[in-house]
This record gives C-alpha cells, structure tokens and sequence, in this order.
C-alpha cells in the first residue's frame, strides 16, 4: 500500500475584529490568503463582526468559504467593543498559535507572520506589535502619540513606546488571558499584568487606505479611564494628595485668620473668602465622591457576572481544497475534541 505526503497541520490561527469595515472585506481577505500561504502549515481565520451596521457579516459570509483557509464566523448580538469580540475569537481558538490583527489592513502581514516565528520556535509566550512610526496624519501621530504617553506615565510604565494594537500568543498564555472575566478594563493592561515571556516587535504602521476609524476621541478616553481605574490607584492617591493639601492649606488660613482676629486687623470677617473656601473644599469633595464612584460602580458591575458578549450567530467554513494534496489542512492538530468549543453551526 503505497503512502501519500502527510499534510502539514494547521497550528496557527488570526482573529480580526470587525466594526464598519465592508469596504475592507475583498483586501483583508487577499491579505489573509497571502499569509496563508506563507505560514508553515497555515492559518484558521475568526472573524467576529462586533455588531456592525454596514453589511460587514454578509461579504465575509460570501467571501470566507472561497478562501483556502478553514474560518469561523461570529457574530455579535450588538457593539459590545473590540476587546469583547476579541476575546470571543479567542475563545474559539482551536490552534497551539493563535494572533490578533485589526480589519483596517494597518499593520503588515508581515508582522503577523514574525509573530508566529516566535510563537512556534518556543521563544516567546506572548509576542506584542509596537509602533516604531506610522504613516497617519500629523494630527492623529500626535493625538495618538499624547494618549499612549499617558497611557505609560498614568497605567503601566513597561507598556512600549508607541502602544500595542496587536499581538500573538501560545495556548498556555491564551488560557489566562481567558480567565479575566472583568468588564470596563484594558486587553494590553491584561495583557502586560500577565507577564510570561515577552516579545516586542517594532514595526511602522500604514496609513488607513479605506473608511475612517471608529477609534474615536470619546473611545480613546474612555479606554484610558477603564485602564486607569483597573490597573492603577493613581486617583486614589491623587485625591489623598488633594485632600491632604487641603486640611494643610485650611490650618494654615485657621492660623492667620485667628491671629488677625485676635490683633483686630479683622473687624469682620469677609464674605468674599467664607464663599470662596467653601466652594473649593466643595469641589474636592465632589472630585472625592466621583473618584470613589468610578470604582464602586466598576466594582458593581463586575458582582453582575453578565457575559462580556452575546454571540448571536456563528458560522464554521472548512476552506477550499489545497493545491498541493487536494485536500484542506486539518486545524487542531493534537488537541482533544473536548477542549474544541462548541458553536452553532
């Protein structure tokens, strides 16, 4: 019984998220099918639409079973934000290697590819992209640039100049990167808190092609609330510093007004100076209570144990048939069938 070259399994796989990117679809597909081919043994591909209002779900629907990758489709119930749909492709991860990416095609294939470089040579648990220069606007390199600063200076100091879009990771990491079950908090501050053995690699980040990203100011703020007030006591402190400075600064004013009374310098007391202390011991207080709160009501919802994303439909495409064997690569070499999750087809 003559035997036949055994086909190389596929151990890799990339989850994109998906927000307003239709127009992306034909060129982040082609792109996909590139580093497909330049990866030992292949890709699987997650793609988890993140409630998106355009018709996003239908052209991946269209194009995914034409590729010649094996793929799944998620879609979200609504925009539960790119760190949910994130974690829910990891969730369906089925591979030893497994790399997010972003669907707007701004960082090269390439980068994606080095990271599974290092994933299978065993030289890295979690490999990270960080932006060595980017090809944006001046007013976006420097918006961005002021945000990952403080990002750095306010959260965490090990985080890489230039901030973390992407990255890549082996099972073992991906597994308690799973086990975070926080909601209102940072995947890089996750990611970074988590340790193992790290890889940063620089790259340049292209200038958006197509369509406007959905990372707007509002977003961007928000995010470095969440990080702040997950990873990070600095309001806490920062109001003992502000309360502290207060009680001093109201001794010392006790002190002179007692003495100023006490010589007559004062005959009465100013009204303009009862005002204007009260309302600023007002606004600490205020600044006090919205601190506080922010962490009361992060600590609140996370007691609520709702998920941090609904699936509402998922879709399994085995890919087109490889031309070397006439057949698709199997995914998840070497894995058990109960640690597969189990999706609607």
């Amino acid at each position: 019984m003559s035997s036949t070259p055994s086909t190389p399994f596929t151990e890799c796989s990339v989850v994109i998220p998906v927000f307003r990117n239709a127009e992306n679809v034909p060129a982040l597909l082609q792109r996909l099918a590139e580093l497909h081919a330049r990866v030992p043994g292949g890709i699987e591909v997650i793609c988890v639409v993140d409630g998106s209002p355009d018709d996003s779900h239908a052209r991946l629907a269209q194009g995914l079973p034409l590729q010649p990758y094996a793929s799944q489709l998620l879609s979200l119930s609504r925009n539960f934000g790119s760190f949910a749909a994130i974690r829910e492709g990891l969730v369906q991860v089925r591979t030893e290697h497994c790399a997010v990416m972003a669907a707007d095609l701004q960082e090269p294939i390439e980068l994606i590819e080095q990271f599974f470089t290092w994933l299978r040579s065993d030289r890295a648990d979690v490999v990270v992209g960080h932006r060595a220069g980017r090809q944006d606007a001046l007013v976006d390199r420097l918006a961005s640039g002021l945000f990952w600063w403080s990002y750095r200076k306010l959260v965490q100091r090990e985080l890489p100049p230039g901030g973390i879009d992407v990255f890549g990771c082996n099972r073992a990491f991906r597994a308690h990167l799973l086990r975070f079950s926080e909601a209102h908090t940072s995947l890089v501050g996750q990611i970074l808190w988590l340790g193992f053995r790290r890889v940063a690699l620089p790259y340049v980040r292209q200038a958006r092609e197509i369509g406007r990203s959905a990372w707007t100011l509002g977003r961007k703020l928000k995010y470095l609330s969440d990080s702040v007030f997950a990873f990070s006591d600095l309001p806490i402190r920062l109001f003992t510093l502000i309360g502290g400075a207060g009680v001093l600064l109201s001794m010392f004013f006790a002190v002179v007004v007692l003495v100023a009374r006490l010589s007559g310098a004062v005959a009465v007391p100013g009204y303009a100076a009862t005002v204007l202390t009260i309302l600023f011991f007002a606004g600490i207080n205020l600044l006090g209570l919205g601190i506080i709160g922010s962490y009361v009501w992060r600590a609140y919802e996370n007691t609520k144990a709702r998920p941090l994303a609904v699936v509402m439909q998922a879709q399994r495409f085995a890919g087109i048939a490889r031309e070397d064997t006439g057949e698709a690569a199997p995914v998840g070499a070497g894995l058990s069938r109960d640690l597969w999750p189990r999706i609607a087809g």
